[in-house]
């Protein structure tokens, strides 16, 4: 080991699963804002029926920043953070998952082998993302509630806190309420976890097989950003169900299917892809921050491996 470069050592899945969810929570600091818009302009529309109304307070947003200045005006600026707790706690649960062992499902299912194929790819990418959702689906619902929940400036807020909103939703909606929105939100991370890491996967490899580009930064904003475009084009239809889901009422849908169904009928096709600005801002900006900091943090832990001679 000694007089190797950190790149000459490939980093363990335990290297991978920190780095991951490090660099995820590092990403959601940065762009908190935008995917707060996001998740006001996805439940917009159903705030005008039945008991939605009465959580909307007829708050209309005009865009992601027309969005981002309403609420500042109308709820403060903290309000563009409400829900970033339970978002840390979910990208430290989630992004360790569905990232940082991404590529050792994908060693599984390709035998060890160096190459592996697109199937393989896009397998491993719905594994760890069907993986990651049964470990961090009640921290997704409590932040989408925080998120979606409009309160304005010196009234009451629906939960005081992230503890109080597990016990809450637990108590009021039993156990099952914390894991509602289960089946979509499987469904959408394995489309966000195929869409994101297989593009980055396949766009980075093609950089380096053509040496169009080094193994370093740059080669890294690059194949971040055309995994974000590519994942919210594929992903925003499910990810807009997901949020309208796990945000309603009891009683309010009978299931996933339904409030899709609702969707279609009473605001058009267009209604799932509502946010997709915010959207593709949010997982453009996400996925650039997120994948070069894992890149970085996946060598410094091999520096500081190889210095320390740490047993990871």
């Amino acid at each position: 080991m000694v007089g190797l470069r950190p790149t000459d050592v490939p980093p363990t899945a335990a290297v991978k699963f920190i780095g991951a969810g490090t660099a995820a929570c590092i990403a959601d600091l940065i762009t908190f804002p935008l995917d707060t818009a996001k998740v006001r302009l996805q439940v917009q529309g159903e705030c005008q029926r039945g008991e939605g109304a009465a959580r909307s307070a007829g708050v209309q947003y005009r865009g992601v920043f027309g969005t981002i200045a309403a609420m500042v005006r109308t709820e403060g600026p903290r309000s563009l953070y409400s829900g970033l707790v339970a978002g840390l706690q979910r990208q430290m649960s989630f992004a360790s998952v569905r990232i940082g062992l991404y590529d050792s499902v994908k060693n599984f299912y390709t035998n060890g082998a160096e190459h592996a194929g697109i199937g393989c790819r896009l397998l491993a990418g719905c594994t760890t993302g069907a993986m990651a959702v049964t470990f961090a689906q009640p921290t997704d619902v409590v932040k989408v509630r925080f998120q979606a929940q409009v309160n304005m400036l010196g009234t009451s807020k629906r939960y005081s806190g992230t503890m109080n909103a597990y016990k809450t939703i637990a108590r009021e909606e039993g156990v099952r309420g914390l894991w509602k929105g289960t089946g979509p939100n499987i469904t959408r991370n394995a489309i966000v976890n195929c869409a994101e890491l297989v593009t980055y996967d396949i766009i980075k490899d093609t950089i380096l097989k053509y040496k169009l580009l080094t193994d370093n930064l740059p080669c890294h904003f690059v194949s971040a950003f055309g995994a974000g475009f590519c994942t919210t084009v594929v992903a925003s239809p499910v990810d807009v169900v997901k949020t309208r889901y796990m945000n309603s009422a009891p009683g309010q849908y009978r299931s996933a299917f339904n409030c899709a169904y609702l969707m279609l009928t009473k605001e058009g096709a267009m209604a799932f892809y509502k946010g997709f600005v915010p959207s593709f801002l949010r997982l453009g900006s996400w996925n650039v921050v997120m994948f070069v900091t894992y890149e970085q943090l996946k060598r410094g832990i091999m520096m500081a491996k190889q210095s320390w001679e740490v047993p990871f």
